[in-house]
C-alpha cells in the first residue's frame, strides 16, 4: 500500500462458510479505505466489506438488484456516498459484498490470479460506492481508467491486464 490520507473505518466481515487464504479482508479493508481517501472521502466516514459465499451473493442480487439469482463477484451498496450527512454524525458511505470464490472461478480469464482479481473488485467496488458507474461505454471507459490509476499505485499491476478485455467480469 502506498501512502495515502487515512481513509474511512472500514468494518469487515467475513461470513464465508469456508474461508480460505486467498481473501485477506483486512488488506482488503486497507484498500477499500485508501481508494475512498483517494476519491475524497474523509476519514471521519465508515464502510462495510463482507465476504460472502457464491449462494449469498446470489441472494443479495436476486433481492436488491432484480438479479437472476446467480452468483456475482461484488455488489456495492452506496449509502451516503460522498455527501457527508447534515450535522456530519453517522456518515455511511456504503457496503461493498464480494464473493471470493466467484473471484478465484474468473480470476485467471480476467485479472490473473485471485489476490489480484479481490483487489480489482474492491477498487471497483468502493468506486461505485462514491458514484462511478459502467452504464454506457464513456461511463464504463472512465471507470476503468479511474480503476487503473488507483489500483496501480494502491495496490500493484494485477498479473493479467483487466482493462483490455472486451467485457468487465466486474459489475
Amino acid at each position: 500500500m502506498s501512502d495515502v490520507a487515512a481513509g474511512p473505518n472500514v468494518v469487515t466481515d467475513d461470513r464465508r462458510s469456508v474461508a480460505t487464504d486467498d481473501a485477506d479482508i483486512s488488506d482488503l479493508a486497507e484498500l477499500l479505505a485508501a481508494v475512498l481517501a483517494a476519491e475524497g472521502v474523509r476519514a471521519d466516514a465508515e464502510c462495510s466489506l463482507s465476504l460472502v459465499d457464491p449462494d449469498e451473493i446470489a441472494e443479495l442480487k436476486a433481492q436488491y438488484l432484480e438479479g437472476d439469482g446467480a452468483p456475482t463477484d461484488v455488489l456495492s451498496f452506496p449509502i451516503d456516498g460522498l455527501e457527508q450527512p447534515e450535522g456530519g454524525e453517522g456518515w455511511m458511505v456504503g457496503d461493498v459484498v464480494v464473493c471470493p470464490a466467484v473471484a478465484a472461478a474468473q480470476a485467471s480469464e480476467h485479472a490473473g490470479i485471485t489476490a489480484d482479481e479481490l483487489a480489482l473488485l474492491v477498487v471497483h467496488g468502493g468506486l461505485h460506492l462514491v458514484g462511478w458507474d459502467h452504464d454506457t461505454e464513456d461511463q464504463r471507459q472512465a471507470m476503468w481508467s479511474r480503476e487503473r490509476e488507483l489500483m496501480i499505485p494502491l495496490y500493484g499491476e494485477p498479473t493479467r491486464d483487466p482493462w483490455n478485455a472486451t467485457e468487465s467480469t466486474a459489475s
